[in-house]
């Protein structure tokens, strides 16, 4: 009789025991479990898309100005990236990518931690729960970097570079943050239903209309209409380019943020729809001037990965091709004749390729996402796309004006004629190419 109350005392304690534990070991199974090998793929996407910026972008742009600013312009992406640097670890990543407890806050802006709070080697974000948050950080740090160095295009060879500074760094945390978080971040666009896979509207049309902004308020370069403004290097241009071509693939496949399927048809979307466009560009301009350029299939192929960027994860191939060739011609006409028509000097294109091409990628992801693709694709709507490009559109634009006035009313944001017709090389930096 003692034996089996013993005995089932002791059976009860147990069932009890594990019982208490069922909460603990579901938690421990619930737990996020990092993969060795979607670290490696994002720590490898990170590098690929900080060579978008240093030296790809820089040697792009460089290429395309004036000899006399061909510093200033590699000048602007590579302090661009040490600041943006800065001021993500600081304060940026929070505000796009943590949360605050009040759910009507977190709709529209994240948490206003400082110095990375809270992130240690154990810590993962939720949006990437495979790989360590400090990868996660470092690789959205990378886009935070990219997205105000596009914008440079715009303006090139007419801006003083402290104003530059100072316009760089609270556009980073009073656009592109809070956008960031709007689509990526848990924010009321991403659950609206707007698509973006890797940055149509967070980084492109949100960079390209920042640009036709500080075009249009800063004014014509000195000469623009009347002098050769014409590149002084392309090949700068064609090295940069292909070095965006080949980083984009860490910038699009890298945002499935993991070693996987969805990866990999990122990375195929990416090459055709980037072919598609640059061969597109290329025939449009051989019709229009009998004569295919350089520079023409180079912005054509920076117009095809601009485009499929948000759809890159979305749409199958035959999609990419579509919105690659569409981007192509449609971005020609944008840089070439409306800018033409409107008479805006956006010096390198950056609102006519990044904005026309962002948006008409954005769009386009909303008729051609395929659920085979990506789940997310079945509730696709070119409606709630539109949704998308117009908030990211108005507020981009309020808000860059905003910024640029003040800074206009305060230091300025031009140097003086004589200084542009100088250089900003000399000018602004006391440098000269040889």
């Amino acid at each position: 009789m003692t034996l089996k109350l013993f005995t089932r005392a002791g059976l009860a304690a147990l069932f009890s025991g594990l019982l208490a534990a069922t909460p603990a070991l579901a938690q421990a199974a619930a737990a996020p479990k990092l993969d060795s090998g979607d670290t490696a793929w994002m720590l490898t996407s990170t590098a690929l898309v900080l060579m978008m910026t240093i030296p790809g972008l820089a040697m792009f742009y460089a290429g395309m100005v004036r000899k006399k600013n061909v510093l200033a312009t590699g000048m602007q992406s590579f302090a661009i990236t040490c600041l943006v640097t800065v001021l993500w670890m600081i304060i940026g990543y929070a505000l796009a990518f943590t949360t605050n407890p009040s759910e009507t806050i977190n709709a529209y802006i994240g948490s206003y931690k400082f110095l990375l709070a809270g992130v240690n080697s154990g810590t993962v974000n939720p949006l990437a729960a495979t790989i360590p948050e400090w990868v996660f950080i470092t690789f959205q740090m990378t886009f935070a970097i990219i997205t105000p160095a596009l914008i440079c295009g715009a303006f090139a060879e007419r801006m003083k570079f402290s104003a530059m500074l100072w316009f760089m760094g609270l556009w980073l945390l009073f656009v592109y943050c809070p956008i960031a978080h709007w689509v990526w971040g848990g924010g009321f666009l991403g659950s609206a239903g707007v698509l973006d896979f890797a940055g149509g509207t967070v980084v492109h049309i949100n960079a390209g209309v920042a640009g036709l902004v500080a075009a249009i308020i800063l004014g014509p370069r000195k000469g623009y209409g009347t002098a050769n403004l014409s590149p002084h290097n392309l090949t700068l241009s064609l090295i940069g380019a292909s070095l965006l071509w080949v980083g984009w693939f860490g910038f699009n496949a890298g945002s499935a943020v993991a070693a996987n399927a969805l990866a990999g048809a990122a990375m195929i979307n990416t090459q055709v729809a980037t072919a598609a466009a640059a061969l597109a560009w290329m025939f449009a301009e051989w019709i229009v001037t009998k004569k295919p350029s350089l520079l023409g299939i180079v912005s054509g192929a920076v117009a095809g990965l601009v485009a499929v960027t948000p759809a890159s994860g979305f749409v199958n191939p035959t999609g990419a091709l579509i919105i690659g060739a569409c981007a192509g011609v449609g971005c020609y006409i944008a840089a070439v004749h409306v800018k033409k028509m409107f008479g805006y000097d956006d010096s390198l294109d950056a609102f006519g390729v990044h904005g026309i091409g962002g948006i008409i990628g954005a769009l386009l992801t909303g008729v051609f996402a395929d659920a085979a693709i990506n789940e997310l694709g079945k509730d696709a709507s070119l409606v709630t796309q539109f949704y998308g490009v117009a908030v990211t559109f108005v507020y981009t634009a309020v808000a860059s004006a905003v910024i640029l006035l003040i800074i206009k009313s305060t230091i300025g944001l031009r140097p003086t004629l004589q200084e542009e017709e100088e250089g900003l090389d000399i000018t602004q930096h006391g440098e000269t190419v040889p």
